[in-house]
């Protein structure tokens, strides 16, 4: 893991009418970081990311990306940052090269071609690059929404539930995937689950959220003993259930 900061949060919020999705929030992500953002339904993970992809306008705070304030400098910030997310369907009635094709030409890839030929093989969907995205099961469009999530080679890749509705072995190939790509390229990444086995097989720190603050950051190995819990399952529960009395410890 290296020192360089590629995504920097600070007093981040977001307001809608008298809601508070967002109240505060700060944390950073390293080079070659895998950083997971857990709690609850309507906890803020997801409007979290919303405005780091620039989706959602804060109503206060700042984010910076690999050191530069995304406000300014969004479009060019853009260029080197990429998703995947559960919600996030790509067009049905398009086949998965196309669909590639599109994304790579939205981001500048360059040589798109051969970028889409090596996505393909690298996760294992060549035999559907003229198939219709739609008719894909959820574990060959996850897969499809990886290749496109790394068409432009991010420095900072959020993954919003990636791995929701497939197989275990789908989920291990995704898995094994971004901790090889965040390592090599040095890239960080902020990973939403509720699936707590997998946080703890990839992530390097969590950070748990409930009702639009962070109140618990640690490494997940580690962090449940911490607050005298078995396990990241348990603490997850704790944190749902009871995050008042688990902040004040």
């Amino acid at each position: 893991m290296g020192t360089e900061k590629i995504l920097e949060v600070q007093n981040l919020r977001k307001v809608y009418n008298d809601v508070i999705a967002v109240d505060g929030v700060s944390f950073d992500i390293r080079a070659g970081e895998i950083v997971g953002l857990l709690g609850p339904n309507g906890a803020g993970k997801t409007t979290t990311i919303d405005m780091i992809l620039g989706i959602v306008e804060p109503s206060g705070g700042s984010i910076r990306v690999f050191g530069k304030d995304f406000a300014r400098h969004r479009s060019e910030i853009l260029s080197r940052v990429n998703f995947s997310a559960v919600y996030a369907h790509l067009p049905g009635n398009t086949t998965v090269r196309q669909n590639l094709t599109i994304f790579a030409l939205l981001y500048g890839v360059s040589r798109i071609r051969e970028r889409i030929a090596a996505l393909l093989k690298e996760f294992n969907i060549e035999k559907f690059a003229r198939v219709r995205t739609g008719f894909l099961s959820s574990g060959e469009q996850s897969r499809v929404h990886m290749a496109k999530a790394m068409l432009n080679e991010p420095r900072l890749l959020l993954m919003d539930e990636p791995t929701a509705s497939i197989d275990p072995s789908d989920s291990a190939i995704i898995r094994e995937k971004i901790k090889a790509y965040a390592a090599g390229a040095g890239a960080g990444v902020l990973w939403t689950s509720h699936d707590m086995y997998e946080i703890e097989e990839v992530c390097d720190r969590v950070l748990f959220i409930s009702h639009g603050k962070i109140l618990l950051e640690g490494n997940p190995r580690e962090l449940p003993a911490a607050y005298g819990k078995k396990n990241l399952e348990e603490l997850f529960i704790a944190v749902a259930r009871e995050p008042l009395s688990l902040a004040r410890l």
